[in-house]
């Protein structure tokens, strides 16, 4: 076990001494006669100074043992990952507030088909830690002798920024496939480089990926993409082959050029886009976001699809409703939210919308249904289209964006002058029901859609304009055969 630096002595102190949380749990599972460790990503993010109020410990104790012992530490706890030996606690002390997890020392046994391990608990903490994921979250602190523990190296690969596993990446891997999406999520939360033996054994074991719960992969996906830099990580997946299982739109985007039929390359842009709508997310003053980095990532993956040689030109007509539909296949086969799907949908079909407007100049009406066809998705659109721009052409860019400008300008103008962003009617359902003695059903539903797009094309009315107009349309439409 290698001896601890200064600052990193320091660092250990300081972690332990954050609180008296930490204290008064390890003396309870002392008194049980249990032993106690920190361990994991609370011990790796305490030593990169990214501790935050999550903290995890593994036990000798059982958890029907861990589970009495956390009752007496405070009365927030649940148990609900009981069959695989983790009780969680919530902890308050003065204006801060503790999620711990304690979990009993585990020995899992996976067989070559199944999605989930044969939960064993272990006896030892080396038995603990080296069916960890990775060396850097293989680590652990004894509460009460504050004594540090690397039995694999892990302090020596978090200086470096490399990912190693405890045991052979083969090993690993086999026994839970979806370390290997983890690790393209560390490599890029962390910047860390990825050792060539687990870079091999992910693309020999790619296939292996399939037996994990389409679940376990969204969250993981989502993980990844929720990162301040997802580029290195979703490269990652795509060179080991494990992204033709999970995403295989994504490897798709690598279209083959030629002398003749010169074009950008789909894929790079693509992962260019989505580092353009992260940088936006951030000057725009949102959190990160999602369905903004699943539309950026998976905006143009139509093309393949569509792509066609007009003469020295390559064609891309429709990709972006052929995308649309795509992008809603795999992402409920990911069993991502109807919601989700729903949204990253929509702004994949409209992303080229734009495009029209620096051709010609748009009426307010245009303006009007760009932002109605948008709908709730409109500050979204805004961040992929102005992402979309990733010419080389100084001209050209410095063009579409000002184009983009104006028009943000131009909707933001017609907002404060027609409550554009509620785009609606200027009579609602119960208000056409009363003007014209009629109750629910299909006929309300018409006059609805014709106010609406008279709106649209014209802008906002006073009440008896509408009405007039609502009582002439309903006079045409009864007289007509």
């Amino acid at each position: 076990m290698p001896s601890l630096t200064k600052a990193q002595t320091n660092a250990v102190e300081q972690l332990l001494r954050i609180s008296t949380v930490i204290e008064q749990l390890g003396s309870l599972f002392d008194e049980a006669g249990a032993s106690l460790y920190l361990v994991g990503g609370s011990v790796r993010d305490a030593l990169l100074g990214r501790l935050g109020h999550d903290l995890d410990f593994t036990t000798s104790a059982n958890p029907d043992l861990t589970h009495q012992l956390l009752k007496r530490f405070t009365p927030s706890t649940w148990d609900i990952g009981r069959d695989f030996g983790t009780i969680g606690a919530l902890k308050r002390e003065g204006d801060l507030e503790w999620q711990i997890e304690v979990t009993t020392f585990r020995a899992d046994q996976y067989r070559n088909e199944s999605r989930k391990p044969d939960v064993r608990f272990g006896d030892t903490l080396e038995d603990d830690l080296i069916r960890r994921d990775f060396t850097i979250n293989a680590m652990a602190v004894d509460v009460l002798t504050h004594a540090f523990i690397d039995p694999y190296n892990g302090l020596e690969d978090l200086t470096d920024g490399v990912l190693r596993t405890p045991d052979t990446p083969e090993v690993s891997f086999s026994d839970d496939p979806l370390r290997m999406m983890r690790a393209a999520r560390f490599a890029s939360r962390l910047g860390f480089r990825v050792a060539p033996e687990v870079v091999s054994a992910m693309t020999s074991m790619a296939d292996r990926i399939t037996i994990v719960s389409a679940e376990r992969i969204q969250a993981e996906l989502s993980g990844l993409l929720l990162t301040d830099s997802p580029r290195a990580g979703l490269d990652l997946l795509v060179r080991t082959g494990i992204a033709e299982y999970v995403l295989p739109e994504l490897p798709a985007l690598q279209l083959e050029l030629d002398e003749h039929h010169r074009h950008k390359d789909v894929y790079e842009h693509s992962l260019t886009v989505l580092e353009h709508s992260i940088g936006l997310e951030k000057t725009r003053g949102h959190e990160p976001d999602l369905v903004g980095r699943l539309a950026a990532l998976l905006h143009d993956i139509g093309k393949p699809a569509t792509r066609r040689f007009e003469g020295s030109k390559v064609t891309f007509h429709h990709h972006d409703v052929v995308g649309a539909k795509q992008v809603k296949r795999r992402l409920r086969a990911l069993n991502y939210s109807n919601s989700v799907v729903k949204s990253v949908a929509k702004l994949v079909e409209l992303h080229l919308r734009f495009h029209g407007y620096g051709d010609a100049q748009w009426s307010d009406a245009a303006v009007r249904r760009y932002v109605r066809d948008a709908g709730d998705e409109l500050e979204r659109l805004h961040i992929l289209t102005r992402s979309d721009c990733t010419t080389r052409n100084r001209d050209k860019a410095t063009r579409l964006r000002r184009n983009y400008e104006e028009l943000e300008w131009r909707i933001d103008e017609l907002a404060k002058a027609e409550e554009l962003d509620a785009l609606r009617p200027d009579l609602d359902g119960k208000e056409i029901m009363a003007i014209l003695g009629i109750p629910p059903g299909r006929e309300v539903g018409e006059a609805y859609r014709f106010l609406l797009e008279h709106r649209v094309e014209h802008g906002p009315m006073d009440r008896p304009e509408a009405e007039a107009l609502l009582r002439d349309w309903w006079d045409a439409r009864s007289r007509e055969p």
